[in-house]
Formats: structure tokens, C-alpha cells, sequence
């Protein structure tokens, strides 16, 4: 497919960045070789320059594994910086357990540093999720506890060292265990009303980007309706003066008849694009017809004597399906949407209504080859289609159809997604949680 290559729109862009991590692994090395450092120079103080007498060779084998694992994750994370919660978890896990053992060789809680075994909860709370979170605070009161039982004595100068009373350690362990709480409840909460505010902006920005494209769209449309009227006006002459001409019994009659049904059907495309919004195309405005009239009209410039569409409903239908409003935004929405599905299905396409008042769901689905997997995420943006490069050539397709059906129905409320079905055809779903149309 050569979309594939094609680069991500603006807000295809965001919506990857939004779910590709909040963590970049290189903030986390960059603070462990600080950590590393950090952990070097006190060992090397307290043991040379203060002249404690430290478990030396096992604390340094404890800050070798963090540099070792610096390296490692230096080199897996060169082309893909950000970290998914999982991933930042483990990293963050490792960096409690690691400062857990150098604890455990210095004192345990009677060590003043023991309070750094905060920072990777702090880091977790302020960018992982809930889950993380949880995980990564009930590591942090289990290493408090463990430490409080199980540590080797604190080193001191002398020979009669230190210990602090039992009421002391309790205190201690209380103390920091009600802080990672506090940390880690506080802390996730702030941040996660930074990512509601974020998450907004990223959708505000999208919107925004599908609007000003909607609205490009729009004026390349009136000035295609514009440039084009001549040239159609010409064709239309040349083929009725063609049909003339030729007897009714030529082999080019047909091909005649069909350039003039042709050039007609131009014709009303464009007196349909050149009529103000909120003109109706003939009778009342807007009037109100059954649902299932609604969709063979939209339809209708569509059909193909080879391809049968079905129409079913299923629901809550004791009262019949609803009435609806012919709005422009549905009626060329689905009509988009249809004209795709008529173009490449193979012997049917069906539409399926589902009426669960207030919600309304409308699914169309046909048998032909389906979309590619690799594009479903990207559908519904501008210049990406799902043909065949050849077919796409051949039929003139830029990849619009979808992005203004979709924008379309998305101004009447309805949200837009897209699938294959269990036997391989294409599958799009309209749904309206409270639609506005109908009657």
C-alpha cells in the first residue's frame, strides 16, 4: 500500500504521542547515573574519608548492577524514548529494590537515606497510572517493613556503634510508610488533572486541525463547482449533438446515451455544491421520512444493478424505526459512506439499523476485500484511502470520501469507526448516543 507511507496527519501525530508513554526513558537514566553517582561518592566517604566499616564489596556490587542496567537500557531505548507504564514500572521497581539492598547492607531504616527509597514512588505518582501506582506503594511500604525487621547494623566509628530504640524504628517506619501513601495518593491526583487538562488540549487541537481541514475542503469544493461548470456545459453540447448524429442502431448509441446520463449526474453534483447551506433540494426542508428511505435515497446515485443492498433493523421496533430529518450532514455522511461500500463489495452490501432509544447505531458492511489492517487506525483522514494503488489510480480516488463522511456526521453528533467484518469485507459504524434528527 503506498498510503502506508504517506506521513501521520497533525492529529494522528498527537493521538500517537498521547499513547506512546508519558515517561521518557532517558529522564530515568539520566536521574540513575545520578543516583549511581550520588551512591558512589557516599560509599567512598563513609568508608575512606569517615573510616566506617562498610559491607564495601556488596554495596559496590549493588551500584554496579544499576550501571550495567543503565547501559542495557541505554542502548534498547535509542529509538523509542518513551516508556509505557509497564515497562516504567519495572525500571522505577528496580530502582526501590537496588537502594532496598544498599539499605539493607547500611543500617535499614536507621540509615538517614532511607528516605530516598521516596523518589521512584514520587516519579511513579506524578506520570504512571493507577495501577502503577498502587503496585510500586505497596513495594515501597514492603521494603519499609522488611528493612525495619531484617538489616544489618548501622556502621559507626568505634567499637560500641549505635542502635536506636524499637519505639524509635517503629516511629520511623510509620512515618515514612504514612508519607508514601500521602506521596503517592496526593501526587497522582495532581498529576492526573495535568493529563485531563492535557488529554483536552490534545482534543481541542484535533478538532480544531479536522475543522480547518473540513473548512479547505469546502473551498476547494466551490471552486471546483465553479471551474468545472464550462467544461461540463461543453461536454454536455458536443454530446447531444453526438446523439444526433448517430443512429439509434450504432454501437456507439449506448456509450453515447451513457456520456450523456453522465455529464447529467455532473451537472446536479454541481448545482447541489453551489446551493447555500440549509437549502433543501426540493419540498419542505428537512423533511421527515422513515430511516430506511433515508438510506436508499443516499444511496440512490450509488446503486449498481450487480450489488443488492439489504436493509434490516433490529432494536426496540414495537413502534416502528424513527422518522428522520433529510439533514444534509446525514444524508451525504451515509451517502459517502454507501458510495464506498457500493464501489468495492463484490454481490451485496448491507446496512444494518439498530434503534435502542434514545441511541442509534447505523452499520454498513459490504463482501468485498475489506480495509487494511495497518490503515483502520488512520481512516477517516484526509488523502488516506484504503485501494488498491491501481484501483485508486484508475478511479481518480484522493482518500476524501471517508474524512468528509465522517466530518460531516461528526457536526450531527455521531461518532465514526471502522473494521472488517469475520469474512473479510469492510465495516463502518455510525452511532448517534442522542441524535438530533430525527422526528
Amino acid at each position: 500500500m503506498t498510503e502506508a507511507s504517506l506521513p501521520l496527519p497533525a492529529d494522528a501525530a498527537l493521538v500517537q504521542a498521547t499513547q506512546a508513554g508519558r515517561v521518557n526513558a532517558r529522564t530515568l537514566i539520566a536521574i540513575r547515573w545520578i543516583a549511581v553517582a550520588g551512591q558512589l561518592l557516599t560509599l567512598v566517604t563513609v568508608e575512606f574519608l569517615l573510616d566506617f566499616e562498610l559491607p564495601i564489596l556488596h554495596a559496590m556490587a549493588a551500584v554496579l548492577a544499576s550501571v550495567a542496567l543503565n547501559v542495557y537500557a541505554a542502548q534498547r531505548h535509542v529509538r523509542q524514548p518513551f516508556l509505557a507504564d509497564k515497562d516504567a514500572s519495572l525500571y522505577l521497581g528496580y530502582d526501590m529494590l537496588q537502594l532496598t539492598l544498599l539499605l539493607f547492607l547500611t543500617g535499614g531504616l536507621e540509615n538517614p537515606f532511607a528516605v530516598l527509597l521516596l523518589a521512584p514512588l514520587t516519579v511513579a505518582a506524578s506520570t504512571l497510572g493507577k495501577r502503577a501506582v498502587i503496585v510500586l506503594a505497596g513495594m515501597a511500604v514492603a521494603c519499609f517493613t522488611g528493612l525495619a525487621v531484617f538489616a544489618l547494623p548501622l556502621p559507626w566509628p568505634g567499637d560500641t556503634g549505635v542502635s536506636l530504640p524499637i519505639l524509635y524504628k517503629l516511629g520511623i517506619w510509620a512515618a515514612l510508610t504514612l508519607s508514601a501513601g500521602f506521596i503517592a495518593a496526593y501526587l497522582y491526583q495532581v498529576a492526573q488533572g495535568a493529563r485531563r487538562l492535557s488529554d483536552a488540549l490534545t482534543a481541542s487541537q484535533m478538532s480544531l486541525s479536522r475543522a480547518q481541514r473540513a473548512s479547505a475542503v469546502g473551498a476547494l469544493a466551490a471552486a471546483a463547482a465553479h471551474e468545472l461548470g464550462s467544461p461540463l456545459g461543453t461536454i454536455a453540447v458536443v454530446a447531444k449533438e453526438l446523439a444526433r448524429d448517430i443512429p439509434p442502431d450504432s454501437p456507439y448509441a449506448e456509450d453515447v446515451a451513457l456520456l450523456q446520463s453522465q455529464a447529467a449526474r455532473c451537472r446536479d453534483i454541481l448545482a447541489e455544491l453551489s446551493r447555500r447551506p440549509g437549502e433543501a433540494s426540493g419540498g419542505e426542508p428537512f423533511t421527515a421520512v422513515p430511516l430506511p428511505v433515508l438510506i436508499e435515497t443516499a444511496a440512490g446515485p450509488y446503486r449498481r444493478a450487480e450489488i443488492a443492498l439489504e436493509i434490516s433493523a433490529t432494536g426496540d421496533l414495537e413502534d416502528g424505526l424513527p422518522l428522520v430529518r433529510e439533514t444534509p450532514e446525514v444524508l451525504h455522511g451515509l451517502g459517502n459512506i454507501l458510495q464506498n461500500a457500493m464501489q468495492f463489495a463484490r454481490a451485496r452490501v448491507s446496512v444494518r439499523i439498530e434503534w435502542t432509544p434514545p441511541g442509534l447505531t447505523v452499520t454498513v458492511s459490504d463482501d468485498g476485500q475489506g480495509f487494511p489492517v495497518s490503515l483502520l487506525a488512520r481512516l477517516g483522514e484526509p488523502y488516506v484511502s484504503g485501494r488498491q494503488a491501481a484501483a485508486r489510480d484508475a478511479g481518480g480516488n484522493m482518500g476524501l470520501g471517508l474524512f468528509i463522511a465522517q466530518t460531516l456526521l461528526e457536526r450531527s453528533g455521531a461518532d465514526v469507526s471502522y473494521g472488517n467484518t469475520r469474512h473479510g469485507g469492510a465495516k463502518v459504524a455510525v452511532r448517534w448516543k442522542n441524535p438530533t434528527f430525527t422526528a
